[in-house]
């Protein structure tokens, strides 16, 4: 029942089990010629992944054969289709850099179940989005089971959605449209009503070993003294007292969600072939939820351990082996110099995830425009790496989550001990609490109006659109959603797009919100797929068909475009105005972001533009463009090309 034990690293040349060479030798000679080469790659670092997290345990080695014979075994029976998907992409390892334009939904908000979401695949393709993802469509606990995220079985889809034959019809109509399911996987946490905690309720030994417990008041309290609170307001506190086993599990979100226990190995065993179960239904990212949570150590905020990047590690190798096609995706939400090991970078390197949420942009955005001031996105920046070869950050102007500010706090602090204050207007501002704000969005987690909270709200919401008066406000409010956006594209790796913000969809009503069960107010921003507003997106005198035809033009060029990929660095251009965004990709695209609401006029130095670019195409209108002195419409973007 201890929180953890340090594990000593194993050393050694590593061999293939018999049991594998036995599985090799029985399978199909074309797939296990490729296996064999797969383990050859693989195997040794698994091994000393998994060695680092569980020798210490008794027959490891039957253990880790076993890990290893069971994601051979879901390799060979992948489905043919599933299977040459991996073969072609492994020979194009950069295959979602160009153009990939990602999407954000709730299966139930955005078409009621995972048949109705084969309905809309007409309109994703015709928005050009090449990575679905359905947020939580796995089996939950009853509600509460926040929005999903409390999954009472990683084996089988919500009944209140479809079922798993479902699930595999989307994944392959969705793939016949070019289009790959992302799902969340919920790494750190169980429902309560999962099968591992309804044993261990029960007093299954065993099954207790794969959660956190501390067994007084004063083990709580010497954990809680080094945690942070997630939900302050609706979830205080990191442990919930079970009666049945006399003893406090650790729940890090809410109450009913309790955390896993990755020193005991079969948690890592069980939820590797889960993951790797719904990879042959079909789905090719996931979406890998809390994953800075994954290891407590006493004495610690518990986060963003070692050990965290040997279980994504081994998560990554064990994918490689049964399912290359597939990507993996860390939401760790930090500041971004936090972010690097997630990509293999930190002291153990090697291939972890390939695309991880740059969260400190997203928040910088946001506050720019509430400053109109670009310096906090510059200094982002600034701090952000460049990536290996095949990783991609994922950009976004909103999510299904709030908007946190504290990310910003290594940005904000570098600038002064005052600078703290910037994030504290900006969660008022778009909260709405500052006189001459547009915004129409919403505190969360905060009841003290002097302490930064996150904020709720769908993007329309906070830009102002649904807040707008006059025609003045409207184009303005318009301006500021679609330059978001064509920031969110340009920077991105894989962009990804809430549901509804393409054509500017507003919060969820008051009247529904009050028919919704539980507290959360990220209510706020989960609406029901607005079909009226949907209707209009191709009648440009809508103000939806206005947005949903600037934002396409972005998307269009994004793909038409191989200089505006990833594969090509991002470098700040200084636009002589701070106002005024400048981002170049390669030495060929510039991107030019006003996030004033007044006209400005380019002055950038001879400096500036020696050796770099003077005058370019504007690759939404065609014109060609002089630099010097070039004016910028309020909240406008322009991408140019040399």
């Amino acid at each position: 029942m201890s929180l953890i034990e340090d594990c000593p690293v194993a050393s050694g040349q590593a061999i293939l089990p018999a049991r594998i060479t036995e599985l090799l030798d029985q399978a199909p000679a074309a797939r296990a010629d490729v296996l064999r080469e797969r383990l050859n790659t693989e195997f040794p670092v698994l091994q000393d992944r998994l060695a680092r997290l569980y020798d210490c345990h008794d027959n490891f080695s039957d253990w880790l054969s076993q890990v290893v014979a069971q994601a051979v075994k879901l390799a060979l029976s992948r489905p043919n289709d599933l299977w040459a998907l991996d073969m072609q992409r492994a020979s194009q390892p950069n295959w979602h850099l160009n153009g990939s334009l990602g999407y954000c939904a709730y299966v139930d908000k955005f078409a009621g179940n995972l048949s109705g979401v084969r309905q809309r695949i007409p309109h994703l393709q015709e928005l050009g989005v090449t990575y679905l993802h359905l947020l939580p469509f796995l089996k939950p606990g009853t509600p509460p089971n926040d929005g999903g995220f409390a999954v009472a079985s990683y084996d089988e889809v919500d009944p209140a959605l479809g079922n798993n034959h479902d699930l595999q019809t989307l994944t392959q109509e969705l793939r016949a449209a070019g289009i790959s399911l992302c799902s969340d996987f919920v790494l750190n946490h169980v429902s309560h009503e999962h099968e591992w905690a309804l044993k261990a309720r029960g007093g299954d030994a065993h099954h207790q070993s794969y959660f956190h417990w501390a067994k007084t008041p004063e083990d709580v309290a010497a954990h809680e003294k080094n945690l942070i609170q997630i939900f302050p307001n609706t979830a205080p506190g990191n442990f919930t007292f079970i009666p049945e086993v006399k003893a406090w599990a650790w729940t890090t979100f809410y109450p009913y969600q309790w955390d896993l226990n990755y020193t005991q190995p079969d948690v890592f065993a069980e939820m590797a072939q889960s993951l790797l179960q719904l990879a042959n239904l079909g789905v090719e990212a996931f979406r890998l939820d809390s994953t800075g949570f994954l290891w407590k150590r006493p004495g610690t905020n518990c986060m963003n351990q070692p050990e965290v990047h040997w279980i994504l590690q081994a998560m990554r190798s064990l994918t490689n082996i049964a399912a290359p096609g597939v990507l993996l995706k860390a939401e760790a939400i930090m500041p971004t110099q936090d972010l690097p090991p997630y990509f293999g970078l930190g002291e153990t390197q090697g291939p972890e995830c390939h695309v991880a949420y740059h969260s400190s942009l997203m928040s910088a955005s946001w506050v720019a425009l509430a400053e109109e001031n670009t310096q906090i996105i510059q200094d982002v920046l600034s701090h952000t790496p460049a990536l290996p070869d095949g990783c991609a950050w994922m950009t976004y102007v909103r999510c299904h989550d709030d908007i946190g500010w504290n990310v910003l706090r290594p940005e904000v602090d570098a600038r002064g001990a005052d600078q703290r204050a910037r994030l504290l207007h900006a969660s008022q501002f778009f909260a709405g609490d500052v006189a001459g704000s547009y915004a129409q969005g919403a505190a969360f987690q905060a009841s003290d109006p002097t302490v930064v909270h996150g904020t709720n709200g769908m993007a329309a919401a906070l830009v102002g659109l649904t807040s707008a008066q006059t025609p003045a406000e409207q184009e303005a409010a318009k301006s500021r959603l679609v330059m978001m956006q064509a920031l969110s594209l340009f920077v991105g790796g894989l962009p990804l797009i809430y549901m509804g913000d393409e054509w500017g969809q507003g919060n969820t009503s008051a009247q529904e919100i009050a028919q919704r069960q539980g507290p959360d107010g990220r209510e706020l921003h989960r609406p029901i797929f607005d079909e009226h507003s949907f209707a209009n997106r191709h009648d440009e005198s809508t103000m939806q068909g206005q947005i949903y035809a600037a934002l396409r033009a972005f998307i269009q060029a994004k793909k038409q475009h191989s200089s505006l990929s990833a594969t090509h660095p991002l470098s700040v251009w200084h636009t002589g105005t701070s106002a005024v965004l400048g981002l170049k990709r390669g030495s060929h695209v510039l991107g030019l972001f006003n996030f004033s609401g007044q006209p400005q006029t380019l002055s950038p130095t001879p400096g500036i533009t020696q050796n770099c670019m003077t005058h370019g195409t504007d690759l939404i209108s065609g014109k060609a463009l002089d630099l010097q002195g070039l004016q910028l419409a309020p909240y406008s973007a322009i991408w140019l090309k040399k």
